[in-house]
This record gives structure tokens, sequence and C-alpha cells, in this order.
């Protein structure tokens, strides 16, 4: 990243050294960074990028739709302004609910990649580009982004749209139950070992292009991550029938993998970045991160043989009937108060701050639902003296209970981190005022503090009227302090001493790292019982999320400037984490806010029916869980969209 901001500063100054005859430069399709805007045309300064970013944060926020902008001199490798726009945004995964305008300032020309499938028509679409027309016509770049902004915003009514989905989740119910019927038989004749053979035999990835090969490690990925969650409940639950000793081989199987993918999704993580990878690099990490998923699995699948005879559920399926339907008698008894629970926090949040918990009730009940489907076959399979179906079944319905019990908690764990974000909120602010009066006495020649100031107290003022609605966006609210906080500190570090500026980063740092932790917490829950949906990006930041959350509590004694720097970071890569997965799941073939598709459709969602009811206990059917079930897709991707390009835009 610092190479790539330094590479940009010398191009810009030895464009400002040759004067303005020198020829524009030449950008191939790029790869978007964390923030909706990407600049590579410096035609923005700071406070501009950071308050377009903030505005378009915000569009997501009212819409679910999301704009992202790219800046570049010119257009190349394709030179088509709708080619290069529509090579972005397939390159990064947009789905049908993104936007991409790219903007060539040089070569003075702009367009939109917009999915057919999205919620802006083309006649809406055409009319936002002729509102932002005159703006790039006159160079006003942050304006232009704020006006597609506001007219996104107005077309849409502040609102996206339901996602509807009912043809989608008939067929998809269809193709389940016939993926279950293909599966059944797959896994009589063949053996997970047989399965797994081949997948990375070197001379078979060597023959695949590079795009295929990145295809299959995001499936080998998403494959991968369902296989350790689905082992990692399955330990839990053999744990509490067995005992922790008969499980300690498994244990420290699934300790291995969990390395494994870790590795595995850091690669992935430097292919995701805004750096420019080598097509060689990109060769050599997808194969690596396809050899570690293949290791991880072949790990578990080395101890499958003992960890089934361990669970015995065919000898065992009376007592574990009864165990589970304890625990469904739990889960249910648990409805009503989490319920209540979400309803009186709507009363004290913004639905904003609750959209990670917003149709928690609606999940739960279809996985009750499901869990009751599967509990009652269980009986009747036994009455039958079917053995082996009661043991799929009641495994079906074990997990189908414990996320509906995960769904209710995250309600409860939601309500206690936004309550302890809103008692952060007063300190934070006396900190900032303090702040803003040391401003006030420093020496500013080139007027760079008042602007920080100015920020500041936009801030300052916008959290306190937070503080006094009736709706409020703790969350929120704190991280916007904290990023005006590490302005000013940073404009206030040549005043103070090396000891203030350590006291000052610890203190801030307890405050950073509770934000960080309620998000990879979270976006943990989310991706947990919603699996199913939820494909290889979404997982992979949660993953780095929560690497960079555990090296910040490592270093926050010993270095709180760095531990800082990574909280920061996770809380970053968390909420992109949450972006993506609420993407995803709501592509998935049914609104965001459940319905539809009862009882079954809640399984799918949950990875139910492919890690639980096929016996795999690694959703490996074509890509894994999901949006990459069928083969691996990107966020946004699963749910049949339509396709990217349109012929708009034009010179300015």
């Amino acid at each position: 990243m610092r190479l790539r901001k330094l590479a940009a500063l010398v191009a810009v100054s030895a464009a400002l050294i040759l004067g303005a005859s020198a020829a524009a430069s030449a950008t191939d399709p790029v790869t978007l960074g964390a923030g909706h805007v990407l600049d590579q045309s410096s035609a923005l300064s700071q406070g501009q990028l950071d308050a377009a970013d903030a505005r378009l944060k915000s569009l997501y926020t009212q819409t679910g739709v999301d704009l992202y902008v790219v800046f570049v001199p010119t257009f190349t490798d394709p030179g088509d302004r709708q080619e290069w726009a529509d090579r972005v945004a397939v390159d990064n995964g947009l789905g049908s609910s993104q936007y991409l305008m790219a903007i060539a300032t040089d070569a003075r020309q702009f367009t939109t990649s917009a999915d057919s499938a999205g919620p802006l028509s083309n006649d809406q679409l055409d009319a936002i580009e002729a509102a932002v027309k005159p703006h790039l016509s006159d160079g006003d770049w942050s304006g232009a982004i704020s006006v597609a902004a506001d007219q996104i915003q107005s077309a849409l009514g502040g609102g996206a749209g339901g996602s509807g989905g009912g043809p989608l989740t008939a067929i998809l119910i269809v193709v389940v139950i016939i993926v279950v019927i293909v599966l059944v038989i797959v896994l009589i004749v063949r053996s997970r070992k047989k399965k797994n053979a081949g997948a990375t035999s070197g001379p078979a990835i060597e023959r695949l292009d590079t795009k295929e090969l990145a295809r299959r490690a995001g499936s080998a990925l998403v494959q991968t991550d369902d296989a350790l969650r689905t082992s990692g409940e399955e330990l839990g639950f053999a744990r509490a029938q067995f005992g922790d000793d008969a499980t300690t081989e498994f244990t420290a199987a699934l300790a291995q993998a969990k390395e494994n993918l870790d590795a595995a999704f850091a690669l992935q993580q430097k292919l995701n970045d805004s750096v420019a990878d080598t097509e060689e690099q990109t060769r050599a990490w997808n194969t690596q991160i396809i050899q570690l998923c293949a290791d991880a699995n072949k790990g578990l699948d080395e101890k499958a043989a003992a960890f089934d005879e361990l669970r015995k559920l065919e000898q065992n399926a009376p007592e574990a009937l009864a165990r589970i339907q304890q625990e469904r008698a739990k889960a249910g008894d648990g409805m009503a108060p989490a319920a209540t629970a979400l309803q009186k926090l709507g009363i004290d949040y913004a639905p904003e701050s609750l959209s990670t918990v917003t149709d928690n009730i609606d999940q739960a009940t279809q996985r009750l639902a499901f869990a009751d489907e599967q509990l009652n076959a269980a009986q009747t399979a036994m009455a039958a003296g079917n053995g082996g179906q009661a043991a799929v079944a009641i495994r079906a319905g074990e997990q189908a209970v414990d996320q509906a019990l995960l769904l209710q908690r995250a309600i409860g764990k939601l309500g206690t981190d936004l309550a302890a974000a809103q008692e952060q909120i007063g300190p934070m602010i006396i900190d900032l005022e303090s702040d803003l009066a040391t401003a006030s006495t420093v020496p500013d020649p080139d007027g760079r503090v008042a602007a920080v100031v100015t920020a500041t107290r936009t801030q300052v003022d916008a959290a306190k009227a937070d503080a006094a609605a009736g709706k409020k966006h703790p969350l929120a609210t704190m991280k916007a302090l904290e990023a005006v906080n590490t302005q000013i500190d940073q404009t206030l570090a040549g005043a103070r001493d090396a000891a203030t500026r350590a006291q000052r980063a610890r203190q801030m740092l307890g405050q950073v790292m509770m934000q960080a932790q309620a998000q990879v917490s979270a976006a943990e829950d989310y991706v947990t019982s919603r699996r199913g949906a939820i494909g290889a990006d979404a997982r992979t930041r949660l993953a780095q999320a929560g690497a960079e959350l555990v090296s910040a509590q490592q270093l926050q004694t010993s270095d709180p400037d760095q531990a800082l720097a990574r909280a920061q970071r996770a809380d970053q890569l968390a909420g992109q984490a949450m972006q993506y997965a609420q993407n995803d799941v709501g592509g998935f073939g049914a609104p965001a806010g459940g319905g539809g598709g009862g009882g079954m459709l809640g399984a799918m969602i949950g990875g139910i029916v492919i890690n639980s009811l096929l016996g795999g206990g690694s959703g490996m059917f074509g890509g894994g869980g999901g949006s990459g079930m069928f083969g691996g897709g990107s966020a946004g991707s699963f749910g049949g969209g339509g396709t990217r390009g349109r012929r708009g835009g034009g010179r300015f």
C-alpha cells in the first residue's frame, strides 16, 4: 500500500515537472480498495475523499445500494469505457445492487457499470449520469459524487426495494431436492477420499487458466470454511455427549485444519487488497490456497471414520433424539424473550444499528420449523426401524436448533455492545473538546489545523445530536468520533511528547478494541447462522478481521500504537465482511427480512441442507455452501443476477 502511494506521488510530481503537455497516463482495470472511492488521478483532496466515502456509505445505509467511484487518467486494456468499467465490476465481484461509476479525468470520459437485474432502470441511470455530467465538465469531482448519490437515493425513494425471489425460491428448493437425491447416491458409491483425490494434482492445476484457478481457490475456501464450521459444531455436540477424552484426536485435527485455513484466507486477502499482483503471484497464491484447503480437508477426513464411529447415532438415536428435543424446547422458550429484546432495542436505536439482527427472529423461526420437521422425521424413521435415516434427521435437527439459539443470543450480544458504545461516546466527546481547545493554540500557517478542527467539530456536534435523538447510532457514532480523533491526534502530535502520545494511544485503544470486537462478533454470528448463502469474499475478510483483532489483543500492552492500527483494521475488515455477507444473503433468493420458503429455505441459508442432510460435513458439491454452492460465486453473485453493462456516460 505504501509503495503504491509512493508510486502515485512520484507520478504526480513527474507530471508537474513535465508540464501540462505530457501525454495522459494509461490505466488498466483496477482493483477496488477498502472504501467506495478509488482515486488514481489525485482528483480529490484527502478531506474530499473522506467526505465522498462517508456519503456513499450513507447511501448504502439508506438504500441498500452501493455506488463505487473510480478516478483514473484514461481507460486502457480495454480502451472502451464501458468494457473497462464492466471488467472492473466483474473482476471485483460486484453484485446486482452494486454500481460502478468510472471517470477518466484526462480522457474526459465516464460511464456507469450496472447489472441488468439491479434496482435502477436504464432511464434512471441515464438521468443520474445527466445530472452528474455538468459537475464533471467543471472539474467538480466531489460534487459529481454527491449528486450521483443524491440522485440514486431519490430514484430509489430511500430504499432499494424488495428482492423478491418467489420463483427463484421454488427453483432452489427443487434443485436442493435433486441435489439431495444425487448426493446420497454419490456418497454411497464414493468415499470422501476419492472425492478429494486429484483436486490439487500438479498437472491439472498447471493446465488451468488464471481465472479458473482463482474460481477454484474461492470455491475451496468456501468448502473448507464450511467443513471447519460444521466440524466445530459437531465436536461441541460430541463433547457434550461423550466427554473431552473421547474427542482428543479430532480436536487436534480440527486445530491443524484451522491453521491451514487461516493461512489460505491470509493469501486470499493479499489477492483482494489494493496492491497490484503479478500473474505469477496470482497463480502461486491461488495454488497455495487450494493446497492448504486440501490439506485441511485431508486432516479432517483422516479422523472422519473414528469420529463417525464415535457418534454412533444409529445405535444411540433414542437418547440423542431426547437430548435434541430438550434443546428444541429450550430454543422455543427463548423465542418470545428474544423477540421482546429486539423490540426494545428498536425503541432506543435506529434500524441501521440493528441491521445485523433485524431478521434473527424470522431466521430462528425458520430453523426451529426445520428442526421440528427433522425431529418428527427421526421419530418416524426410528419407528420404521430405519436407524440411518433417523441419524441423518437428528443431526440436521441438532444443527438447526443450535443455529436458532445462536440467532437468539446474537440479539442480546448486540444490545450489550450498543449500550457499551453509548457509554463511551460521552467521554470521547469530552476528550475531543479538549483537543479542539488545544488545537486553537497551535500555529496554523497553511490552514491544515483549521480544516481538521472543522471536521472534528462537525462530528462532535453530530454525536451530540445523535445522543439526544430518540433513535441512536452508537457504534456508527463511535466509529466517526474515532476517525476524527485519529486525525486531530496526528495534527497535534508535534505539540505532544512521546509519553503523552503513548498515553493517548492507550486511552483510545480500549474504545477501538471494543468497537472491533463488537463488529467481528456480529459478523461471525451472522456468517455462521447464514453460511449457506455466503461466499468466499465475506469469509476472507472476516477471517482476516479476526486475525487482526487477535494481533491487536497481543500488542495492546507492548505496542499500543501498533495495536490501535490493528484494531482499526479489524473493525474495517469486519464491516466489509458484514456488507458482503448481507449482499450474499440478499441475493440468495429471499428477502433479508426472512419470510417465504419456510423451514427448508432457512435450512438452506443456514447451510444445514448441504452440510448436514447430505452427510458430507464439508459442503462439497461444486463450490461449497451458499453463493459458492454451485461453483464458488463471489459476493452478490448468487441468485440469478443479470448481465453487466450499458452504453451510458460519454464525454464531459
